[in-house]
């Protein structure tokens, strides 16, 4: 299949592919190709709600404003029903390896993510792009959680609802250190794998970082927001932080995960009382 996208799309063929990631619906090549270039192939699998098309699309429209791989091919591939987005490899060093190996520091991978997060939000949406309604991603979750977790976050809820008409921006939605690659003699920052880039809140996505890198803590966030510069709703991005927090935990699998993230959840309601609505009790038959 990568050789196949490489050839349909670029018109030439693929003499090396080293898988980086695969999931239930994409997958990822760093490809060499028979003309001597490095590049990344990924595939979307016919399934996916999102697909190869709107991920390039989205990496395009945001390509001014802030560093992210250059788009070489995008399209369908005939008789499969599958996609592809190919890029320019930007190499292998990530803000995540960086970090883990001493290169960078902590406060520092942050302020990097928060500052790559306000240019991101400065690009301009235009207004025929589609925005998911937040009711879908309500319904998604509930889907996942028992009974009675929506409701024990129904202010949470109330929140963002009262704010969804507010102006979009371009929410990347999984921005974490292993998403950003260092790349150049600049060490130049730059933003990958545009999945589940959509219109959206600046706190949602600023929520989503901050919960994905456990920089919950006033300090830790700081570091993030200072870099960000623009103005952000502190309600709405607690309220976020509630939402993604709970998201995380209904994925998440039984064992230390489940345990990770239902501590962090506790501490989200010990922190933020105001945004959860404590437990009914369970009355007794007699």
């Amino acid at each position: 299949m990568v050789s196949r996208a490489c050839t349909t799309l670029l018109g030439v063929p693929a003499r090396t592919a080293q898988r980086l990631a695969a999931g239930t619906r994409t997958a990822v090549y760093r490809t060499g190709l028979a003309d001597g270039r490095s590049v990344v192939v990924k595939l979307y699998a016919a399934t996916a709600r999102r697909n190869a098309i709107t991920e390039g699309s989205a990496i395009r429209a945001v390509a001014t404003h802030v560093p992210v791989p250059a788009v070489i091919g995008c399209g369908a591939l005939p008789r499969h029903g599958s996609t592809a987005l190919i890029t320019a490899d930007l190499g292998p060093l990530t803000l995540g390896g960086a970090l883990h190996s001493g290169q960078v520091a902590s406060e520092r991978a942050l302020r990097d993510l928060g500052g790559l997060l306000g240019r991101l939000h400065r690009a301009p949406v235009h207004v025929s792009t589609p925005r998911r309604p937040f009711y879908e991603e309500v319904s998604s979750l509930g889907r996942r959680c028992p009974s009675g977790t929506l409701d024990r976050i129904a202010p949470v809820l109330a929140v963002i609802a009262d704010a969804s008409q507010t102006a979009p921006v371009w929410c990347h939605g999984d921005v974490h250190y292993d998403n950003v690659v260092i790349s150049g003699l600049r060490a130049v920052r730059h933003l990958v794998d545009f999945t589940d880039a959509a219109p959206g809140t600046r706190e949602s996505d600023i929520a989503q970082t901050l919960v994905m890198t456990d920089a919950l803590a006033s300090v830790r966030a700081r570091a993030l927001t200072d870099a960000y510069l623009l103005a952000l709703d502190d309600r709405l991005l607690s309220a976020w932080a509630v939402f993604h927090t709970v998201r995380c935990w209904a994925h998440s699998s039984p064992g230390d995960d489940r345990a990770l993230w239902t501590g962090r959840l506790n501490e989200l309601a010990r922190r933020t009382p105001h945004l959860f609505h404590a437990p009914r009790p369970q009355r007794t038959r007699r």
